[in-house]
């Protein structure tokens, strides 16, 4: 196991508010993703939107369940969904450690959860361009490696999302500019939720990306000498 801190976007000043947002350490079992700038920056939205007490909340794909502890310590009632049982191992471990109630499920996004509906629904999923047509079902890749255009799960969450919000309910989604924000607002639009892009932040590309870089200009994917990608966290609502 390894204890991870969570990075400062690179090259870039601190946030306001974003020490009070951060997440913190977690321990993680190998394969199961690090907390990141994505995540700080749905732990700051969180924030920013008011998650606290009397709020029902799911976080999907919660990884090391970093994200689902923010909001139990913003006082919400929590549960994580994951489908690698490393990542739920992980999640399960760092509740305990943390002594917070997370409730910590085992599967396939909403499925893992059938009729059940949240005022809040957060989700950092896998979303990084793959020359696979398919999700890993194996490995670290599995973490983050999401089909040719990125939108393997983005789609699913997108289709999902109206039926798992209540009246009032918010979406919060983080997502790389590879994998085409653009469809996600369309999608989560035509499903009838007032969407909105509320933050963006340019980082340098990460190991997976630089090593995928020729394949993402061959997909159209990148501009030729491109070596950043910005990240956007998405907010959906359901009037």
């Amino acid at each position: 196991m390894t204890r991870q801190a969570l990075p400062e976007a690179s090259g870039r000043a601190p946030r306001p508010g974003a020490e009070a947002a951060r997440p913190g350490r977690v321990v993680r079992l190998p394969g199961v993703y690090r907390p990141q700038t994505d995540t700080l920056l749905l732990a700051l939205a969180m924030r920013r939107e008011g998650i606290g007490p009397g709020t029902d909340l799911l976080d999907l794909c919660t990884g090391s369940g970093a994200l689902a502890l923010h909001a139990a310590r913003l006082g919400a009632r929590v549960t994580a969904v994951d489908i690698s049982r490393r990542a739920v191992a992980s999640a399960r471990l760092n509740t305990a450690l943390a002594r917070l109630p997370v409730t910590v499920r085992r599967g396939d996004l909403l499925r893992a959860l059938p009729g059940r509906t949240f005022d809040a629904v957060v989700s950092n999923p896998p979303y990084v361009p793959a020359p696979d047509p398919t999700a890993p079902r194996h490995g670290a890749g599995r973490s983050w490696d999401a089909g040719p255009d990125g939108r393997v799960v983005l789609d699913r969450i997108c289709d999902d999302a109206f039926a798992a919000l209540r009246p009032g309910g918010l979406l919060l989604l983080v997502q790389s500019g590879l994998s085409r924000p653009e469809d996600t607002v369309g999608r989560l639009s035509a499903a009838g939720l007032d969407v909105t892009v509320t933050d963006r932040v340019t980082i340098p590309f990460g190991p997976v990306t630089r090593r995928r870089a020729a394949w993402l200009r061959t997909r159209g994917l990148l501009r030729d000498r491109l070596d950043r990608e910005e990240l956007v966290v998405i907010r959906a609502r359901k009037e």
